[in-house]
């Protein structure tokens, strides 16, 4: 690879992982208020693949050649026109929304950047923004209040592991709905492990017999469903993923562009680096690597992060 010359992940229809490719193209040049940063590490989600497939196509339709990616971590290399935000060789982390981070090098506003903590990996770095935006603004949509008791469903996924973490931190009793094989990790995270199955709604109800106030599906529209049939009121049920069953059924569906600031990004950064919350990594792979990690990360048995080292 040339000065002159980048690697991205693209896609040029919508397909399973075959259609993934990783590519060659022309360097990113930095616009006003723009950087270009040499990625160190980029995470993938769960969105990503829902993208690439259609199934996301009425929601967020993709313009081909489609590249990947929210999540990014990597050091600045060249500065667009007027910035005074960052300098050369910053260590840094953030987000872009152009659909680029799966690659060696993307172009970023400053405004989707912050400083990495030293005490923060670069898997880690680049791990943070979706899941941590996300959580954050699942947990502020319903509000918890300490001893309320708030299940959620996914628990032990990317953004399930941060979301059981917020909740507990602010003195909430979590329901983690996962599987058996989770509930350690649960456990030992401050939420009482729910295995997922014919009986939930008995065994939520067991394991909470002075009712829940809340309920956060990070899953499917059953589990939106469920929370209903459970009496939990409508404006305490949120959902990141079942947009439709939300609007049928009058909930919340907040995500991680409610959430998509400066601040939010540092707030969850600080806790991140304290150690006050862990973004568990499951696996790294390198960025020819990208049909395998999505491969792995569509099993949707992945307890936190896949990310991809370039």
């Amino acid at each position: 690879m040339s000065t002159t010359q980048a690697r991205a992940v693209r896609f040029d229809e919508y397909g399973d992982r075959d259609v993934l490719r990783v590519t060659e193209v022309p360097m990113p040049q930095p616009a006003a208020g723009e950087v270009l940063v040499e990625v160190r590490a980029a995470g993938i989600n769960p969105g990503e693949a829902a993208i690439r497939s259609g199934a996301m196509h009425e929601r967020f339709p993709a313009t081909f050649p489609s590249g990947q990616g929210s999540d990014l971590a990597g050091v600045v290399t060249e500065l667009g026109a007027g910035v005074t935000d960052f300098g050369l060789g910053d260590e840094v982390l953030g987000f872009s929304w152009q659909r680029s981070s799966q690659a060696t090098h993307v172009v970023v506003p400053v405004s989707q950047l912050i400083l990495k903590p030293a005490a923060l990996s670069w898997e880690v770095a680049g791990a943070l923004y979706v899941v941590g935006c996300t959580a954050w603004a699942a947990v502020e949509a319903v509000a918890p209040k300490p001893g309320e008791t708030v299940a959620v469903s996914a628990a032990a996924g990317g953004v399930g592991t941060v979301v059981v973490q917020l909740l507990a931190a602010r003195g909430a009793h979590v329901l983690g709905i996962a599987s058996p094989a989770n509930a350690d990790w649960l456990t030992a995270h401050g939420a009482t492990p729910v295995p997922y199955g014919d009986r939930l709604a008995d065994a939520l109800t067991a394991a909470a017999p002075g009712g829940i106030d809340a309920f956060i599906d990070l899953f499917g529209p059953q589990y939106v469903q469920l929370a209903v049939e459970l009496g939990i009121s409508r404006d305490r049920i949120e959902t990141i993923i079942s947009f439709q069953k939300a609007q049928e059924l009058g909930t919340k569906s907040a995500g991680s562009a409610d959430a998509s600031t400066r601040e939010v990004l540092t707030e969850m950064a600080d806790l991140v680096a304290s150690g006050r919350i862990e973004i568990p990594v499951a696996a790294t792979y390198p960025l020819d690597g990208v049909r395998d990690a999505f491969a792995e990360l569509e099993k949707r048995h992945t307890r936190g992060k896949i990310v991809l080292i370039p």
